[in-house]
């Protein structure tokens, strides 16, 4: 017997028959001897109306009380699929993120898992019980508020809660057959990928590859959780994310075939349009500049992305500062820097969110010469300029206009020879989550 944890996003429990079409996936799983824990999103899009509904009631809700209102959506999925579970003639409860066990810092909005302390889903499992757990949210550890950890935060609670009951796999599920070479909404010639490290899926979502966000696979990583990425539209086995082999009860004669091929040169290419581009004009050239700069914007909890720095050529004794960071920040870091304008004694600022972010990934890069050149060329056949460029062992990644991302993505993909000739990819729900 295996213990498997599943997740479902907000396309796959979008309705009623997609909640009855969930119920009979994890009985049947049940009828084949596993334990399952489920772990849901909210269903559809109920957390968007959520949110605009707080921003009807007040422009600037009490972070507290925001947080509080978004875990309704998730404990609605976990309570209709329970009874749908219950329909089909098997014992299912639900549990909120407390309940589970999820305890989080004090951060809302985006608190960060501290431990997973899953007794209850251990008791529930060991009578028999399928166990349902409300994902994208937690309790603080300190003060006890319930708060949640951000878009995306299902797929960390779904991994987190494997790690801690040790799970066989745990398994993700959205509207799309797996991880592909690229947004097949963009590229509809994308290939599914059956099998990626861990590094590889690491940097593809912290390019922009929405499929799995960043810290469910840092948490994949750090305890080596196997994560399967397929459809719950259809039965297609879909991505193995794993550095070690795939467990043998879960593996299928193509992916023994595949493990044994060599390594692709490009595993994907990923897209990220929710950036923006920060430039500090004018900065004294001296040390200690760019760390006041720096630290001021670590301090408002900033993740900054790419970064280009300048000597001026108008004036050797100064330098301009480029990065980039979440266009949601923009303001926030706006007016933290033009609180210490004097200070650091730069000219000006200029922002910029009409960028778009194409990253090129894959471990195979690190042997194989050209495969910059090949990116370059390949962007400017298609007429594409580049405004910044950021380089790691195993990713390429360029800034570009927005307007022109979409056939860069295309560009760069046919350079790669990574279009699938067979088959087109297909989204089920249209969200591609």
């Amino acid at each position: 017997m295996s213990l498997v944890v599943q997740k479902y996003g907000g396309s796959s429990v979008a309705d009623a028959a997609s909640v009855k079409r969930v119920a009979h996936r994890i009985v049947e799983y049940r009828k084949a001897g596993h334990d399952v824990v489920v772990v849901v999103s909210a269903m559809g899009d109920s957390t968007d109306d959520l949110i605009d509904l707080a921003q009807e009631v007040s422009p600037v809700p009490p972070a507290r009380e925001l947080d509080m209102l978004l875990t309704a959506g998730e404990r609605i999925s976990m309570a209709v699929l329970a009874m749908a579970i219950a329909n089909l003639g098997y014992e299912a409860q639900s549990f909120t993120g407390s309940q589970a066990g999820v305890i989080t810092d004090e951060s809302f909005g985006k608190a960060r898992i501290i431990d997973v302390t899953p007794g209850r889903i251990r008791s529930a499992l060991d009578d028999g019980n399928v166990a349902i757990v409300a994902g994208f949210q937690g309790v603080s550890q300190t003060t006890k508020n319930i708060t949640t950890l951000g878009r995306g935060g299902s797929d960390t609670t779904a991994v987190a809660l494997a790690a801690a009951l040790g799970a066989d796999v745990c398994e993700i599920y959205s509207d799309v057959d797996g991880v592909f070479t690229a947004d097949p909404r963009i590229v509809p010639s994308a290939r599914k990928i059956d099998s990626i490290s861990y590094e590889e899926m690491l940097e593809m979502a912290a390019s922009g590859a929405k499929i799995l966000m960043l810290r469910c696979v840092e948490y994949a990583r750090r305890y080596r959780v196997p994560v399967h990425v397929r459809s719950s539209f259809s039965q297609l086995q879909g991505t193995w994310v794993t550095d070690s082999p795939i467990p043998a009860e879960f593996r299928t004669t193509s992916q023994e075939t595949e493990e044994s091929m060599e390594q692709a040169i490009i595993s994907g290419v990923a897209h990220d349009r929710s950036e923006a581009k920060l430039t500090i004009v004018g900065v004294p050239d001296v040390p200690g500049k760019a760390a006041e700069i720096f630290k001021t914007v670590a301090d408002q909890e900033i993740d900054i992305d790419m970064i280009v720095q300048n000597i001026s050529t108008r004036d050797p004794g100064r330098t301009d500062i480029s990065f980039t960071l979440p266009m949601d920040d923009g303001a926030k870091a706006i007016e933290a820097l033009e609180a210490i304008k004097e200070t650091v004694g730069f000219d000006h600022l200029q922002y910029d969110d009409q960028i778009g972010k194409l990253s090129v990934i894959g471990a195979g890069m690190r042997s194989h010469p050209g495969v910059t050149a090949r990116l370059f060329e390949a962007l400017s056949k298609a007429h594409i300029n580049i405004d910044m460029i950021s380089t790691s062992e195993i990713r390429i990644s360029v800034v570009t206009h927005v307007d022109l991302l979409d056939d860069a993505v295309r560009a760069a993909h046919a350079a790669y020879g990574l279009d699938s000739e067979e088959t087109q990819a297909v989204v089920y729900g249209g969200t591609g989550r």
